[in-house]
């Protein structure tokens, strides 16, 4: 056992982490499907883990059943719809999304294909200000910032309207999502940011470029990793903030109080 890493970082080791079972190429994963020996230098149950299935642009429909046994999903699609869900994972991935490592909201993009699904909230819409506080008192420092969020969000038929400030946009913008749904959800008090990534996707692009957020959430209990990505990166936090605390909510089969 390893008490003081995170389980992110048990993930990378050699020989034993969950990586070293990770496949996503389609013809990998068929051939494991078939023979789970295919690929794997040891049985994963001998190092108490086992073997995960990658979705990405390399990935075949296969990758896409075999994923949703994976998350434990009772859900049955047949090819047509294995396939719709392929095209639109690789789709996204042209427009910066990753979803190796935000599983989570790959979990959100299968369960938003099916018929019937009810998000527990929706977003409206949002605000952001930033602005450079003048110095009021001696203790504020020259050139402090104001970063100050305003969200509608919209659960069942009510709308709630709230603002909040923070010590960043992305902080500000958490904070005020958070006064308005815990009205409605307040077990969602448990759920706290671990981990906050920003990776530009293209360089050549500059200030243009696409960015991708990679967030990772806990409870206290479990964790797990969502992803945004646009060329605002006040929008690309939001998309992967939003995925965490509806996969959280609806994992939980939440309800609205």
């Amino acid at each position: 056992s390893f008490p003081t890493r995170r389980s992110s970082d048990l993930t990378h080791l050699p020989y034993v982490g969950a990586s070293a079972f990770a496949h996503k190429g389609g013809q990998h994963v068929a051939a494991m499907m078939k023979w789970d020996e295919s690929y794997h230098h040891i049985d994963p149950s001998r190092v108490g883990n086992e073997w995960r299935t990658l979705v990405s642009e390399l990935s075949g429909k296969g990758n896409i059943v075999r994923k949703i046994k994976e998350r434990g999903l009772e859900l049955t699609l047949d090819g047509g719809d294995a396939r719709a869900i392929l095209e639109q994972v690789k789709l996204l991935e042209s427009r910066g999304f990753q979803y190796e490592d935000a599983e989570a909201s790959f979990e959100l993009l299968i369960r938003r294909a099916q018929p019937g699904y009810t998000a527990p909230f929706e977003l409206v819409d949002f605000m952001v200000v930033i602005e450079k506080r003048r110095r009021t008192s001696t203790i504020e420092k020259e050139g402090d910032l104001l970063s100050e969020a305003t969200v509608k969000v919209k659960v069942g038929g009510e709308v709630m309207h709230t603002a909040a400030e923070g010590n960043g946009p992305v902080n500000a913008l958490d904070a005020a999502m958070r006064k308005a749904l815990l009205v409605f959800y307040p077990h969602l008090e448990a759920v706290r940011l671990v981990d906050y990534k920003v990776r530009v996707i293209d360089e050549a692009g500059g200030t243009g470029s696409y960015v991708r957020v990679l967030i990772e959430s806990s409870d206290g209990e479990q964790e797990w990793r969502t992803v945004g990505s646009s060329t605002n990166i006040i929008e690309a936090s939001w998309l992967a903030l939003a995925d965490s605390l509806e996969y959280w909510l609806i994992r939980k089969d939440a309800r609205p109080v």
